[in-house]
Protein backbone atom coordinates (compact mmCIF):
# COMPACT_ATOMS: atom_id res chain seq x y z
CA UNK A 1 0.00 0.00 0.00
CA UNK A 2 1.05 3.28 -0.63
CA UNK A 3 -0.03 6.71 0.60
CA UNK A 4 0.28 9.45 -2.26
CA UNK A 5 2.49 11.54 -0.55
CA UNK A 6 5.30 11.15 -2.90
CA UNK A 7 8.99 11.95 -1.52
CA UNK A 8 10.75 12.91 -4.67
CA UNK A 9 11.48 12.74 -8.45
CA UNK A 10 13.09 9.59 -10.45
CA UNK A 11 15.46 9.53 -13.44
CA UNK A 12 14.91 6.59 -16.03
CA UNK A 13 18.37 5.54 -16.85
CA UNK A 14 17.64 2.45 -18.89
CA UNK A 15 15.40 0.88 -20.75
CA UNK A 16 15.44 -2.60 -21.94
CA UNK A 17 12.28 -4.23 -24.03
CA UNK A 18 11.79 -8.09 -24.43
CA UNK A 19 8.54 -9.75 -25.60
CA UNK A 20 5.94 -9.07 -23.19
CA UNK A 21 8.46 -7.46 -20.88
CA UNK A 22 10.38 -4.68 -20.47
CA UNK A 23 13.23 -4.00 -17.82
CA UNK A 24 13.01 -0.32 -16.57
CA UNK A 25 16.48 1.23 -14.50
CA UNK A 26 15.35 4.20 -12.61
CA UNK A 27 17.92 6.53 -10.08
CA UNK A 28 15.72 7.05 -6.96
CA UNK A 29 15.84 10.52 -5.23
CA UNK A 30 18.42 10.31 -2.55
CA UNK A 31 17.77 8.04 0.57
CA UNK A 32 14.85 6.38 -1.02
CA UNK A 33 17.23 3.41 -1.72
CA UNK A 34 17.79 2.83 2.11
CA UNK A 35 16.54 -0.40 3.39
CA UNK A 36 15.13 -1.00 -0.04
CA UNK A 37 15.27 -5.46 -0.79
CA UNK A 38 14.70 -7.12 -4.17
CA UNK A 39 10.75 -8.11 -4.32
CA UNK A 40 9.79 -5.11 -2.40
CA UNK A 41 7.53 -2.63 -4.05
CA UNK A 42 8.03 0.66 -5.20
CA UNK A 43 5.73 3.47 -7.21
CA UNK A 44 6.63 4.26 -9.97
CA UNK A 45 4.38 7.12 -11.35
CA UNK A 46 1.90 5.52 -9.02
CA UNK A 47 2.48 1.81 -10.64
CA UNK A 48 2.67 -0.69 -8.35
CA UNK A 49 6.71 -2.13 -9.60
CA UNK A 50 8.57 -5.24 -7.70
CA UNK A 51 12.34 -4.46 -7.81
CA UNK A 52 14.08 -7.00 -8.86
CA UNK A 53 17.90 -5.44 -9.22
CA UNK A 54 19.45 -3.19 -6.70
CA UNK A 55 22.62 -1.14 -7.52
CA UNK A 56 22.99 2.12 -5.31
CA UNK A 57 20.34 4.56 -5.86
CA UNK A 58 20.07 2.99 -9.45
CA UNK A 59 17.18 0.23 -9.05
CA UNK A 60 15.35 -2.32 -11.93
CA UNK A 61 12.10 -2.81 -12.70
CA UNK A 62 10.37 -5.63 -15.01
CA UNK A 63 7.06 -4.59 -16.10
CA UNK A 64 4.61 -7.10 -17.71
CA UNK A 65 2.92 -6.42 -21.15
CA UNK A 66 -0.67 -5.54 -19.87
CA UNK A 67 1.14 -2.86 -16.93
CA UNK A 68 2.60 -1.23 -20.28
CA UNK A 69 -0.68 -0.95 -21.94
CA UNK A 70 -2.43 0.27 -19.50
CA UNK A 71 -0.55 2.64 -17.76
CA UNK A 72 2.22 5.46 -18.97
CA UNK A 73 4.90 3.00 -18.33
CA UNK A 74 5.02 2.09 -22.09
CA UNK A 75 5.48 5.86 -23.29
CA UNK A 76 8.36 6.38 -21.27
CA UNK A 77 11.78 7.20 -22.58
CA UNK A 78 15.10 7.46 -21.26
CA UNK A 79 16.02 10.60 -18.89
CA UNK A 80 12.60 10.77 -18.13
CA UNK A 81 11.52 12.12 -14.82
CA UNK A 82 9.09 10.29 -12.72
CA UNK A 83 6.88 10.13 -9.10
CA UNK A 84 8.88 7.54 -6.37
CA UNK A 85 7.21 6.55 -3.21
CA UNK A 86 8.51 3.28 -1.35
CA UNK A 87 5.34 1.14 0.22
CA UNK A 88 4.08 2.66 3.44
CA UNK A 89 5.63 1.02 6.58
CA UNK A 90 3.54 0.14 9.28
CA UNK A 91 2.64 2.58 12.00
CA UNK A 92 3.58 5.31 9.15
CA UNK A 93 1.36 8.67 8.80
CA UNK A 94 -0.99 8.36 5.72
CA UNK A 95 -0.50 11.85 4.69
CA UNK A 96 -2.48 11.52 1.98
CA UNK A 97 -5.21 8.76 1.38
CA UNK A 98 -4.24 5.05 0.48
CA UNK A 99 -3.32 3.63 -2.65
CA UNK A 100 -2.87 0.67 -4.27
CA UNK A 101 -0.87 1.28 -7.36
CA UNK A 102 -3.19 -0.74 -9.59
CA UNK A 103 -3.83 1.99 -12.29
CA UNK A 104 -7.27 2.13 -13.38
CA UNK A 105 -7.24 4.19 -16.91
CA UNK A 106 -4.69 6.85 -17.49
CA UNK A 107 -6.53 10.30 -18.57
CA UNK A 108 -5.77 12.98 -20.17
CA UNK A 109 -3.73 17.36 -19.51
CA UNK A 110 -6.95 19.15 -21.24
CA UNK A 111 -5.87 22.46 -20.13
CA UNK A 112 -3.36 24.25 -17.47
CA UNK A 113 -4.02 27.65 -16.11
CA UNK A 114 -1.70 29.35 -14.18
CA UNK A 115 -3.31 31.96 -11.29
CA UNK A 116 -1.27 33.01 -8.61
CA UNK A 117 0.92 31.25 -6.65
CA UNK A 118 -1.25 27.80 -8.13
CA UNK A 119 -1.55 25.77 -10.99
CA UNK A 120 -4.89 24.70 -12.04
CA UNK A 121 -5.18 21.14 -14.04
CA UNK A 122 -7.93 20.34 -15.36
CA UNK A 123 -7.83 16.63 -16.64
CA UNK A 124 -10.61 14.30 -19.38
CA UNK A 125 -11.26 10.86 -17.75
CA UNK A 126 -12.47 8.21 -19.99
CA UNK A 127 -16.46 7.64 -19.13
CA UNK A 128 -16.73 4.62 -17.29
CA UNK A 129 -14.45 6.52 -14.65
CA UNK A 130 -15.82 9.88 -14.35
CA UNK A 131 -18.57 8.36 -11.97
CA UNK A 132 -16.21 7.76 -9.18
CA UNK A 133 -14.29 11.30 -9.38
CA UNK A 134 -16.35 13.67 -6.51
CA UNK A 135 -15.45 17.44 -5.73
CA UNK A 136 -13.33 17.41 -2.34
CA UNK A 137 -13.12 13.68 -3.13
CA UNK A 138 -9.65 12.15 -3.39
CA UNK A 139 -7.89 11.08 -6.29
CA UNK A 140 -4.27 9.78 -7.35
CA UNK A 141 -2.19 10.84 -10.24
CA UNK A 142 0.77 9.99 -11.46
CA UNK A 143 1.05 8.44 -7.42
CA UNK A 144 0.04 11.58 -6.33
CA UNK A 145 -3.27 12.32 -3.50
CA UNK A 146 -4.78 15.03 -5.11
CA UNK A 147 -8.25 16.48 -3.81
CA UNK A 148 -10.46 17.25 -6.52
CA UNK A 149 -11.45 20.96 -6.89
CA UNK A 150 -14.25 20.49 -9.25
CA UNK A 151 -16.43 17.72 -11.61
CA UNK A 152 -18.16 17.89 -14.68
CA UNK A 153 -19.64 15.02 -15.20
CA UNK A 154 -21.29 15.57 -18.58
CA UNK A 155 -18.22 16.77 -20.40
CA UNK A 156 -16.13 14.05 -18.24
CA UNK A 157 -13.50 16.08 -17.25
CA UNK A 158 -11.84 17.64 -13.10
CA UNK A 159 -9.99 20.04 -11.78
CA UNK A 160 -7.29 20.03 -9.21
CA UNK A 161 -5.44 22.83 -8.05
CA UNK A 162 -1.66 22.48 -7.17
CA UNK A 163 0.43 24.40 -4.86
CA UNK A 164 3.93 24.88 -5.14
CA UNK A 165 5.37 22.27 -2.83
CA UNK A 166 3.70 19.74 -4.85
CA UNK A 167 4.96 21.22 -8.01
CA UNK A 168 8.48 21.24 -6.73
CA UNK A 169 8.67 17.74 -5.47
CA UNK A 170 6.75 15.89 -7.96
CA UNK A 171 6.75 15.85 -12.04
CA UNK A 172 3.43 18.04 -12.28
CA UNK A 173 5.28 21.25 -12.61
CA UNK A 174 6.68 19.94 -15.95
CA UNK A 175 3.37 18.39 -17.48
CA UNK A 176 1.97 20.42 -20.98
CA UNK A 177 -1.50 20.09 -22.04
CA UNK A 178 -2.01 16.40 -24.08
CA UNK A 179 0.23 14.57 -21.10
CA UNK A 180 -1.16 11.15 -20.13
CA UNK A 181 -1.71 10.52 -16.81
CA UNK A 182 -1.78 7.53 -14.72
CA UNK A 183 -5.20 7.95 -12.29
CA UNK A 184 -6.59 5.58 -9.41
CA UNK A 185 -9.96 5.88 -8.16
CA UNK A 186 -10.15 6.22 -4.21
CA UNK A 187 -11.32 2.66 -3.44
CA UNK A 188 -14.20 3.48 -1.05
CA UNK A 189 -16.06 5.95 -3.58
CA UNK A 190 -15.63 2.93 -6.07
CA UNK A 191 -17.38 0.52 -3.19
CA UNK A 192 -19.64 2.85 -3.01
CA UNK A 193 -20.81 3.97 -6.63
CA UNK A 194 -21.32 0.34 -7.94
CA UNK A 195 -22.91 -0.87 -4.67
CA UNK A 196 -25.48 1.59 -5.51
CA UNK A 197 -25.74 1.12 -8.98
CA UNK A 198 -25.96 -2.64 -8.67
CA UNK A 199 -28.91 -2.06 -6.27
CA UNK A 200 -30.83 0.48 -8.95
CA UNK A 201 -29.87 -1.82 -11.61
CA UNK A 202 -31.51 -4.87 -9.41
CA UNK A 203 -34.50 -3.31 -8.43
CA UNK A 204 -35.09 -0.51 -10.91
CA UNK A 205 -33.89 -1.42 -14.26
CA UNK A 206 -36.55 0.20 -16.26
CA UNK A 207 -35.99 3.61 -14.24
CA UNK A 208 -32.38 3.46 -14.01
CA UNK A 209 -31.59 5.84 -17.19
CA UNK A 210 -33.54 8.13 -15.01
CA UNK A 211 -32.04 8.08 -11.87
CA UNK A 212 -28.26 7.99 -12.69
CA UNK A 213 -28.13 11.17 -13.94
CA UNK A 214 -29.09 12.38 -10.43
CA UNK A 215 -26.59 9.75 -9.09
CA UNK A 216 -24.19 11.28 -10.88
CA UNK A 217 -25.37 15.23 -9.56
CA UNK A 218 -24.45 13.94 -6.10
Amino acid sequence: MFTGIIKGKGCVEGIIDKPNLRSLSVTLPAGSEIGLEHGASVAVDGVCLTVSDINGHRVSFDVMAETLERTTIGALKQSDWVNIERAARDGAEIGGHPLSGHIDCTCRVARIERPENSVVMTFDVPSPFIRYVFSKGYIGLNGTSLTVSGVDKKSGTFQVWFIPETLKITTFGEKQEGDLINLEVERGTQVVVDTVTEFLEERFSLLLPKLMPLLDDL
